[in-house]
């Protein structure tokens, strides 16, 4: 199971929206468990958000909540998607239990 980082600017207008719409895939994650799923969102203090995702099928994208964040995305952005593969590399409590629950 490989990661992408995906990075992106929010305007100033949308960065709340953009938190809340977040915290909603979150809570929707907590409630449906996928196992298939890795995810983390970071949010920096000049608007750009930050996320680490893991997935096999559509654990996360078939979530209604994730469809939701997904939809008015492009409106809610300041700068574009930069989108890359990653590899963790090292991990100190950050993630605790990714390589455990599923295998690589």
């Amino acid at each position: 199971m490989g990661y992408n980082l995906i990075r992106y600017g929010v305007k100033d207008e949308s960065i709340a929206q953009n938190r809340t719409l977040v915290a909603k895939v979150f809570e929707a994650l907590d409630e449906t468990k996928p196992q298939s799923v890795r995810y983390l969102v970071l949010e920096l203090e000049n608007g750009e958000f930050i996320h680490l995702v893991s997935q096999d099928g559509d654990g996360l994208t078939g979530l209604d909540a994730f469809k939701a964040f997904s939809a008015d995305h492009a409106a809610r952005r300041a700068t574009p998607l930069a989108r890359s593969p990653a590899k963790i590399v090292g991990d100190y409590r950050m993630l605790a239990g990714a390589d455990a629950a599923v295998p690589a």
